[in-house]
């Protein structure tokens, strides 16, 4: 049995002589050596008597004394030396002794153990030192929040790992989604599904290049990608809303101008609560999904790195796939297999910035070119001398309003009407139809192009022309000197510094004609009250001079609800009256999703600027009024139909035939309603056709 370690040895007892029991296990060179010279010790312990001495005498205290370093932690061999005395077999175990268990936990160790230094005779007996900690020290806590989410979510990985599998395989799939539904996204609302199973190239270029890089430049280059990606697909968003509203594509250059003028409108159909919780929305949906897509980027990239080999292959048989689909055209429901829609639409931007640019130094020499620019006063319109113009734009009033089977029975019914009370009063009407040079929204775009001779169809043309010297058709009055000239504008609601150009002498904005009764929607107030308030201020008065106006009618602006309605010219008042007439209106949110419904609504607006401006003229014209009214362009795609002209109808309208005999030549249609095969002219035919047909004479100005 092995010694016991727990009994000490006191200073009187004598040590026996060293009688092994069995042979020790074989010894090494160094215990060899230690057997052959007894009397030799460890050179890192105290020198030990030899065998012929007695143990010096114990400390009282019975305190162990020293033992060499390489003696075990237990502080006694797992087998006895040759030189130390085996326990008598008959000798009780003393209390404190080690089990069986631990006895064959120590026969496993001797091995390890045969290194030790051998007991010397007559040396007092170890005291075993105590055993370190098996247990290792923990390790420390995570000190921040990142590296205590990252423990919790090792831990949890570990716990669970075929759900921490199962939601790995999912993040990454839909990682793969979102990259290829980022690659693949039209720019238009009305999508296919087979837009969305194409094979685009970008993702083939885009794996190889990422497979091949070492890790920090892969990472590098994944970041780039997938940021760029991130912005292509919200700029896809904002070309998707742009088409929706305005007909064409977003321009990076020049459309950040706009986004000003949708927080007006957003602030007067929502009010200033729902618009900055509207842009705040917006502006976090765009930040999480440019970081989203760039982070699925990243991820695919770190996958397809670690399957060099596979992705290889795999991208070899795609490549291969790829080149087939394109050299045969193959297509599905109409659409290429063989896609490259990400490069096609980064190109077509990259050339967009590059023409906008251009466009914007050619504009400008261009407005500075005018056919009547150096025309003397006295030889501008001398045939309309003495007579009251108005030049009234009925708000997105387009020829869908006229020719769509659900819009059309009311508005056409409305124009006979209106046509029928005019010639009653003794006014007649000559009409044909002008391509805008804008779509769905934009309206000053409208005015500019009609009013100025000149294709403005974007924010620097606009900015360029109305900062310039160029002679719009209003300023041709005022230049005569024979025309007093105001404008009449609901919807300003800030400081207008074109009314200069548009040759205004007074402009009246949505502040200063008195109006005390409630908004419709983002029409400032009716216009049946604007036009009263009109000639209340302006039109009503004694003058020396006849007066020359432009006007704008907003009740036709979007959202077409609520509209409003007919009252009594008499009981217009401050405009009170429409109080009850909004409130009782129907809800923007009830009418603009449905496209039923909106389109009748907007019918409903159309019909009532008409008859509110035509009762104008039979209430207040006289032989010396002379109306031109037009739409400024078409209303939204979700009124007029996808792929709809940008065409509008215009009017003249006057009780003076020789004014409608000027425009014979014109071959308009007789009445409000422009035939189906009326003239179409681009509107910015309209100044020159105009300032010729009343007698002008062209004195160009150079550029």
């Amino acid at each position: 049995m092995p010694l016991n370690t727990d009994t000490r040895r006191t200073a009187d007892e004598k040590e026996p002589a060293a009688t092994p029991a069995e042979p020790a296990a074989p010894q090494t060179s160094q215990e060899a050596a230690s057997s052959e010279a007894p009397a030799e010790t460890s050179p890192e312990t105290p020198s030990s008597p030899t065998p012929d001495e007695t143990a010096p005498e114990a400390p009282s205290s019975g305190t162990p004394t020293e033992t060499s370093p390489k003696t075990p932690s237990s502080g006694t061999p797992d087998t006895p030396d040759a030189t130390e005395p085996v326990a008598d077999a008959t000798e009780p175990v003393a209390e404190g002794t080690r089990t069986d268990a631990a006895d064959g936990a120590e026969r496993a160790d001797r091995t390890d153990q045969a290194g030790d230094t051998a007991a010397v005779p007559g040396a007092p007996d170890a005291t075993p030192a105590p055993a370190p900690d098996a247990t290792p020290d923990p390790a420390p806590a995570p000190s921040g929040p990142l590296s205590r989410l990252r423990a919790a979510r090792r831990t949890w990985r570990e716990g669970h790992p075929t759900a921490a599998r199962v939601l790995r395989d999912g993040v990454t799939v839909l990682a793969a989604v979102l990259v290829l539904a980022a690659l693949l996204l039209p720019n238009r609302m009305h999508m296919r599904p087979a837009q969305f199973v194409r094979i685009p190239v970008e993702a083939l270029f885009g794996a190889a290049l990422l497979v091949t890089l070492p890790r920090r430049w892969r990472l590098l280059a994944a970041w780039v990608c997938g940021l760029g990606l991130g912005a292509l697909t919200v700029l896809n968003f904002f070309d998707m809303g742009f088409y929706e509203f305005l007909g064409r594509r977003f321009d990076i250059v020049i459309d950040w101008a706009l986004l000003g003028d949708a927080k007006s409108y957003l602030n007067d159909t929502l009010g200033k609560g729902g618009t900055t919780a509207v842009l705040l929305g917006a502006l976090v949906l765009v930040l999480v999904l440019i970081v989203l897509i760039a982070l699925a980027v990243v991820r695919l990239g770190e996958l397809l790195a670690r399957h060099r080999h596979t992705t290889g292959r795999t991208l070899l048989i795609l490549s291969m796939v790829w080149m087939v689909c394109a050299v045969l055209g193959l297509r599905i429901d109409g659409v290429p297999l063989a896609s490259q829609h990400s490069i096609a639409l980064a190109r077509s931007r990259a050339e967009a910035v590059r023409d906008t640019l251009r466009d914007e130094r050619e504009f400008a020499k261009t407005a500075k070119a005018d056919a009547f620019g150096n025309t003397p006063p006295a030889q501008l319109v001398p045939d309309l001398r003495g007579k009251d113009m108005m030049f009234t734009f009925i708000e997105s009033y387009g020829r869908s309003a006229i020719e769509d089977p659900v819009m059309a029975p009311g508005v056409n019914k409305t124009l006979a009407a209106s046509t029928e009370a005019l010639a009653k009063s003794g006014f007649h009407a000559r009409s044909g139809w002008l391509t805008s040079a804008t779509y769905g929204g934009s309206s000053w775009l409208g005015h500019s192009t009609f009013l100025s001779g000149l294709w403005i169809d974007n924010q620097n043309r606009y900015r360029t022309v109305t900062n310039s010297d160029h002679l719009s058709l209003t300023k041709a009055f005022r230049k005569t000197g024979d025309w007093d000239t105001v404008g009449i504008m609901p919807g300003v609601q800030k400081g207008w510094p074109e009314a200069k150009f548009y040759g205004l002498d007074k402009v009246y904005n949505a502040f200063q004609m008195g109006y005390e009764g409630p908004k419709f929607s983002w029409s400032t107030m009716p216009d049946q009250y604007a036009l009263e308030a009109f000639q209340r201020l302006e039109h009503g008065k004694k003058r020396d001079k006849p007066l020359m106006s432009e006007i704008i009618l907003t009740s036709s602006h979007q959202p077409w609800a609520p509209v409003p309605k007919m009252v009594d010219w008499g009981e217009v008042g401050d405009g009170s009256v429409y109080d009850s007439i909004e409130k009782a209106g129907k809800r923007p949110g009830d009418v603009f999703y449905d496209s039923t419904k909106v389109k009748q609504e907007y019918g409903r607006s159309i019909q009532y600027s008409v008859t509110a401006l035509t009762q104008f003229l039979q209430r207040y014209g006289d032989k010396d009024t002379v109306l031109v009214f037009l739409g400024d362009h078409q209303p939204v795609a979700k009124v007029s139909g996808d792929g709809a002209d940008h065409q509008v109808p215009v009017s003249i309208v006057a009780k003076d035939p020789k004014v409608l005999d000027k425009i014979a030549d014109w071959h308009f249609t007789e009445g409000l309603r422009p035939a189906k095969d009326a003239p179409v002219w681009r509107m910015s035919s309209f100044r020159d056709r105009f300032l010729t047909a009343y007698g002008s004479t062209p004195h160009p100005s150079k550029g």
